[in-house]
């Protein structure tokens, strides 16, 4: 069961993926979305729903319509997260190989 909010429960789906790939192209519609992938616009918005609960995309209103794109700092927090954890892999990495040469 996925999460409301947690931006690695939205990344989860192969689907939802693809939109932030699209979206990393640009700003555009859910109509514009659905015609790029193999889901129909409904699912197309409750994918975009659950990327927006996890700070992923952001959008604002044009007239009538939504216009979706990437959230830079849900992104961010994301990308902050995953390096801190390479951070601490690396140190360990490090740590280990000194730790095991030959001397």
């Amino acid at each position: 069961m996925e999460t409301a909010g947690d931006p690695f429960g939205a990344l989860s789906d192969g689907h939802r993926r693809s939109i932030l790939r699209l979206l990393a192209e640009g700003e555009s519609s859910v109509g514009g979305l659905a015609e790029s992938l193999p889901i129909s616009r409904p699912a197309v918005s409750r994918h975009l729903r659950l990327l927006e609960e996890a700070g992923l995309v952001k959008h604002r209103a044009e007239g009538t319509r939504n216009l979706y794109s990437l959230d830079q700092a849900g992104l961010h927090s994301i990308r902050g997260f995953l390096e801190e954890i390479w951070r601490e892999a690396a140190v360990r990495f490090t740590m280990f190989a000194e730790n095991t040469r030959d001397t």
